[in-house]
């Protein structure tokens, strides 16, 4: 398992440019914050690092709250050069994210609106073979240069 203190090693284009399982709780997101940081200080692109940091730490902490899995599938990649996406892959296919209004006096609930509001886009992609998928990726995406 990668500490938070291991560096990242980014390559320039591809998807992902980095990837690796850790364990499904609130704080893996302390190491999805390095390496957003990690990989996109080596692609200078350093002015995308706070939104992307946020939108990983909710991403994880959904994760953490909405599913019973164990562990989780962080990415960071570049999947062109116009694009960053950060996304966290689950093994609960079942629980898709959805956009919900939250009321004012609620304390919890307002993670996908954030990522709503940070990412230029997001979504999510099931994962497995013929149909009958085995989990999911929740994504976001910032724009190169779009800000």
């Amino acid at each position: 398992m990668m500490s938070p203190s291991t560096p990242v090693m980014a390559a320039g284009t591809g998807s992902p440019a980095y990837c690796q399982t850790f364990p499904c709780a609130p704080e893996t997101a302390v190491i999805g914050r390095r390496l957003v940081r990690d990989a996109l200080g080596a692609w200078h692109l350093a002015d995308l690092t706070d939104p992307a940091a946020l939108i990983i730490s909710e991403l994880i902490a959904n994760a953490a709250e909405h599913t019973s899995c164990r562990s989780i599938r962080l990415t960071v990649g570049r999947p062109s050069p116009a694009w960053v996406r950060v996304g966290v892959m689950d093994r609960a296919p079942g629980l898709v994210p959805e956009l919900r209004p939250v009321a004012d006096d609620m304390e919890s609930g307002r993670g996908l609106l954030l990522v709503d509001a940070l990412a230029d886009r997001w979504g999510y992609d099931l994962r497995g073979i013929g149909g009958r998928p085995w989990g999911k990726e929740v994504w976001g995406e910032l724009r190169v240069g779009g800000r």
